[in-house]
């Protein structure tokens, strides 16, 4: 059994319009949040929740630890063997190197 103690903090990228409201599956229509915030917001608008989006942050302020998760695969690079692992250390990858 895999634990799933820490799921509602992980991570994901959530569409701004859900698909189903007519929102658009592309880059100008996500955004990053957390599971918890995504099941929450489900196919609602941020109005009709009274939610607003924050501005982005600043790499060079707090990098959302992605620095830290890079040099921990470097350590034990089996954590790739996970394939949410292994995307989430490709989609780092790339954040660092823009």
């Amino acid at each position: 059994m895999r634990c799933h103690r820490y799921w509602q903090l992980l991570p994901t990228v959530d569409h701004i319009v859900p698909v189903s409201r007519g929102g658009y599956d592309e880059e100008s229509n996500w955004v990053c949040t957390s599971q918890l915030r995504n099941s929450a917001k489900s196919n609602w608008l941020l109005e009709e929740l009274g939610w607003q989006l924050h501005d982005p942050g600043d790499m060079k302020e707090w990098d959302g630890l992605i620095n830290w998760y890079l040099m921990y695969v470097e350590k034990k690079p089996d954590t790739l063997d996970d394939s949410y692992m292994r995307a989430w250390h490709g989609a780092a990858k790339m954040v660092i190197e823009t």
